[in-house]
């Protein structure tokens, strides 16, 4: 989807006190780009009344407090703004990065690369490379505290999700699926295959800032050895090399 259809956007009430807006009902880029943009917009706005703005794959949410605003006007609102400009093809939201995730492929530390390849019809090796090679960008946070989906990679990882849950992945996990990263903040049970695993630590709640990723920000995960991944364990240190994108 790259302009607005007579579906789309589309403005639905959430419960008492929520407002979902949704660009698209599956992914793709010009979804995603609506959704983190009106985010940003409505953020710099400060509306009085809007507690909490936030995205997920093709849908910007709004949480209000209705005691401060009614749901007519803040649907109001939203269709004044969504009409001043092509959400689709806007910027991206400024303040992003690109972060370089060391990550050792395959080995016990990631045991499904194997499968995930062939799955793509790739030699494990050219696997490893498409993978590192890749440049996603954070599409939403969710399911777990600074857990980032990232996207999109090339159609040949377009591979199924498992049918049964994988026990346990630990955190920083690096899996694949229907053309996304996912990187684990928490060890948890899943159903994407763990091609990867990486040293970084995306949820900290002591710091003031307890998320290392934001929608928007871009990630590669580049490859290193085994040898190299233990030593940054060893050291108690994640390797991450962040620069600013204009």
């Amino acid at each position: 989807m790259t302009q607005t259809t007579a579906s789309f956007p589309r403005i639905d009430p959430v419960g008492l006190d929520g407002v979902l807006v949704r660009f698209a009902d599956q992914l793709s880029e010009p979804a995603n780009r609506a959704a983190l943009a009106l985010r940003a917009d409505i953020e710099r706005a400060t509306w009085e009344g809007v507690e909490e703005a936030s995205t997920s794959l093709v849908s910007t949410y709004l949480r209000f407090d209705p005691l401060h605003v009614s749901l007519h006007d803040l649907t109001t609102r939203l269709r004044s703004l969504l009409a001043q400009k092509e959400y689709y093809s806007a910027a991206l939201p400024g303040g992003r990065r690109l972060l370089h995730i060391p990550t050792v492929y395959g080995t016990q530390r990631a045991p499904q690369l194997q499968e995930a390849a062939a799955l793509a019809g790739l030699s494990t090796q050219a696997a490893i490379e498409s993978l590192s090679g890749a440049r996603t960008r954070v599409l939403t946070i969710g399911f777990a505290p600074g857990q980032p989906y990232c996207g999109t990679l090339p159609a040949c990882w377009d591979i199924p999700r498992q049918t049964a849950l994988t026990p346990q992945v630990p955190v920083g996990a690096l899996v694949v699926a229907i053309r996304q990263f996912v990187l684990f903040s928490v060890s948890t049970p899943t159903g994407w295959r763990h091609v990867g695993q990486t040293a970084a630590r995306l949820f900290q709640p002591t710091r003031a800032q307890p998320f290392l990723l934001r929608p928007g920000d871009e990630l590669c995960f580049p490859a290193i050895s085994a040898e190299r991944f233990t030593a940054l364990e060893a050291a108690g240190e994640s390797g991450i090399e962040s620069e600013a994108l204009t």
